[in-house]
C-alpha cells in the first residue's frame, strides 16, 4: 500500500461506507467475528487504507479500556488540525463507554507489518476500491 498512490478527492463519508461495506472475517484481526459488532478486529487494516486515501493522516495506536477489558486499539490522526483531529471508522466496536487510556503515533517507515496483516490490508483496500468505482 503505497501513499504516493493514494486516490485524492475521495470524502471521508464515502469512504467510511466502502470500507464498512468491505468488512468480514477475512480483513479481521485473527477472523474476529461478532453478530452486530461488524467493525470488530478491523481496526488496523481501515486505518491504513484510510492513510492510503488521506496520505498525511497518521496511524495511532492505543489502548482502549472497555470497562471490563484493555484492547489494543488503531485509528488515524491528522497531524495539520490544531488540535490534531482523531478519525477512527472502527470505535463501534467498543461497548459505550469505553475510553483512549493512551496512544502512539506509529512512525509509518517501521510498521513491521506481518504477511497476514500485509494480505488483510491489501484485501480491504482492493475491496474498497471496487466499492467507490461502484
Amino acid at each position: 500500500m503505497d501513499p504516493k498512490n493514494a486516490l485524492p478527492c475521495v470524502p471521508l463519508p464515502r469512504l467510511r461506507s466502502a470500507v464498512e461495506a468491505s468488512w468480514d472475517r477475512r480483513t479481521a484481526y485473527l477472523g474476529a467475528c461478532r453478530a452486530g459488532n461488524p467493525a470488530l478486529g478491523q481496526c488496523y487494516p481501515t486505518a491504513r487504507v484510510v492513510q492510503w486515501f488521506f496520505p498525511h493522516f497518521e496511524i495511532a495506536a492505543g489502548e482502549v479500556d472497555t470497562g471490563s477489558t484493555l484492547e489494543c486499539h488503531f485509528w488515524n490522526i491528522d497531524p495539520r488540525c490544531n488540535p490534531p483531529m482523531h478519525v477512527d471508522l472502527t470505535w463501534q466496536q467498543f461497548e459505550q463507554g469505553s475510553k483512549v487510556i493512551q496512544f502512539e503515533i506509529l512512525d509509518r517507515r517501521a510498521l513491521g507489518d506481518s504477511p497476514p496483516t500485509i494480505e488483510r490490508c491489501r484485501l480491504l483496500l482492493e475491496r474498497v476500491l471496487i466499492q467507490l468505482a461502484q
